[in-house]
């Protein structure tokens, strides 16, 4: 691990946090509690009876250190592109604050502790799951966004693993309720995702990353594909409703925020500016929280 060379006036307290904020930044934070809360989400839709506080934090730590991993490893293959673009340039490899060996090692480890934890003290479906995870993550969807513009498609399969994750912990089973849940995870990324693929697409285009809007100056092909997904999302999203999974209500709400982001999708389309392409994001990330919680409270067992 190497030191910035001005670290001799560095004190100790602000090395902690500085080491800290590169940690975070290594196993992307925000984008691991996502995969949590999302896990945490599967994991409670599935558990019926007196709750397994074991089961459920050996679940989430398992889960953790696998996305902690994965995150390592994909800052670890991708730091030379990283360099070159301005939103992630002061990542701890680029920025030189942390070698690349260390990185690698790191996310070695942690992808092994994390799946160790899922096979010996939850089921072997979550560990598959787990392992599925990294692999595409890594080996599959890392080097194709070089290559392919489908690696969004690809990439949003390991985003959409983690409720079925936690369905499956819970339930020792896939089931069908699991597969809705990973298809809510999967149809929800693509907007979200097509989103931010625009608002950096000259950052995509310099680390030479084969996104649809690079090739998409006019941003027609990325809204429409984003507005197409939000429309899959808002069927998919109604699917509990329909199977017994939860009640009217939650019928109810999903369609009508559904519909809210759908047409955040379609004034994307309508005018296709940074200003809509950011609301959509914004619009994302409100969404997904808050369609879960419903569905969280209007299970039909309790709703």
């Amino acid at each position: 691990m190497t030191l910035p060379s001005h670290s001799t006036s560095i004190t100790p307290g602000q090395l902690i946090k500085n080491r800290a904020h590169d940690f975070m930044e290594l196993v992307k934070l925000r984008l691991s509690l996502l995969v949590l809360v999302t896990t945490l989400v599967g994991f409670l839709l599935g558990w019926v009876g007196p709750m397994d506080y074991f089961l459920l934090v050996i679940t989430l730590m398992g889960t953790a250190f696998s996305a902690f991993g994965a995150s390592s490893l994909n800052q670890w293959w991708e730091h030379e592109f990283d360099a070159l673009m301005k939103r992630t340039q002061d990542r701890p490899i680029p920025g030189r604050r942390l070698h690349p060996r260390d990185a690698f090692c790191f996310g070695v480890l942690s992808i092994l502790l994390g799946s160790g934890l899922l096979f010996f003290f939850v089921n072997t479906i979550s560990a598959v799951l787990g392992i599925m995870t990294v692999v595409i993550y890594i080996l599959c969807y890392t080097p194709m966004k070089r290559y392919s513009t489908f690696n969004t498609l690809l990439g949003a399969i390991p985003g959409a693993i983690p409720p079925l994750l936690g369905w499956s912990a819970a339930t020792g089973e896939i089931g069908l309720d699991g597969v809705v849940l990973f298809l809510i995870l999967w149809f929800w990324q693509m907007p979200h995702f097509l989103a931010i693929a625009w608002l950096y697409r000259e950052d995509y285009a310099a680390a030479g990353f084969r996104m649809l809007s690079v090739d998409d100056p006019s941003g027609l092909v990325t809204s429409r594909q984003a507005l197409l997904y939000a429309l899959g999302l808002l069927a998919v999203s109604l699917v509990p409703g329909l199977i017994g999974m939860a009640s009217l209500l939650y019928f109810i709400l999903a369609f009508l925020f559904g519909l809210l982001f759908v047409l955040t999708a379609l004034f994307f389309v309508m005018k296709r500016t940074r200003k809509n392409a950011r609301y959509l994001f914004f619009a994302s990330i409100i969404y997904l929280p808050l369609i879960l919680l419903i569905l969280l409270l209007c299970q039909s067992a309790r709703i």
